[in-house]
């Protein structure tokens, strides 16, 4: 009986640890650039000792183990804004920026700039081109970002076009390594090095990329979990009940007979 209390708790912490998941998808529907976590779980068969000469030989428990989370890599839809400085990425390739905890990388290019004038993103790191930071000027207009990423602008008066930098657009042979380091940026580990994007990357101005979360097959995952989580739940209070029944019997005095 208390093996199948303990299996059931395996289970339930799995869900509950799934279920965690699933709310922070759904919190990030809206989070530009954001891409889903999943959960991978395994059986766990309990070690135990065994002697084949038993009448009914000994079986091994078979449990609930998290063995790991992985992220949906797949792109989100690109989402037309009309924005000049939005831009989404229309390949394999992130956007780097500089972060407080150095260089990260991002698919969320909804773009601003702050009071320097530096491209910046929607948390404020400046987006970083081939040679560094890019900045605008007081009296730069018409803002033109070609699908390679280089970023011309009209000063002023002038009628001809100036160049402020050009978007820094790097991938990763081995992309599902990346780790998450905010809502949307990522970290790349030790071994993960940055390369050039892979011919036909382009940048798509006035866009962005949407987060890659299913809605609608979240919700669906969050009622499938919940359910099961009660189903458990109830399981296990039957188990009790009859614990404390069985328990209860075997307490009893026995009573002798009269004479």
């Amino acid at each position: 009986m208390e093996n199948a209390l303990l299996v059931g708790l395996s289970r339930q912490m799995a869900l509950s640890h799934e279920l965690d998941v699933v709310a922070n998808n759904i919190a990030n529907i809206n989070t530009k650039g954001y891409k889903d976590d999943n959960t991978l779980f395994a059986e766990y068969l309990m070690p135990d000792a065994r002697d084949d000469d038993f009448a009914g030989n000994d079986r091994r428990i078979s449990f609930v183990t998290d063995r790991a989370s992985w992220i949906n890599f797949a792109p989100g839809a690109i989402q037309r804004t009309g924005n000049p400085l939005d831009v989404a990425i229309d390949g394999n390739a992130y956007f780097a920026v500089q972060t407080p905890r150095g260089v990260r990388y991002t698919r969320n290019g909804a773009l601003n700039t702050n009071a320097s004038g530096q491209l910046v993103t929607s948390e404020g790191f400046p987006v970083m081109g081939d040679n560094g930071p890019i900045t605008f000027q007081n009296t730069d207009h018409d803002v033109i970002i070609s699908p390679s990423g280089i970023i011309t602008v009209r000063e002023g008066n002038s009628i001809g076009d100036s160049q402020r930098g050009r978007l820094q657009l790097v991938s990763f042979d081995q992309p599902s390594r990346l780790e998450k380091d905010g809502g949307s940026t990522f970290l790349a580990p030790p071994g993960v090095n940055p390369g050039a994007p892979a011919v036909g990357t382009r940048v798509v101005q006035g866009a962005i990329e949407k987060s890659n979360v299913n809605a609608v097959g979240e919700m669906t995952r969050m009622l499938q979990i919940t359910q099961s989580y009660t189903d458990i739940a109830n399981v296990l209070q039957q188990q009790s009940e009859q614990r404390k029944n069985a328990l209860s019997q075997l307490s009893q005095t026995p009573t002798s007979g009269s004479a």
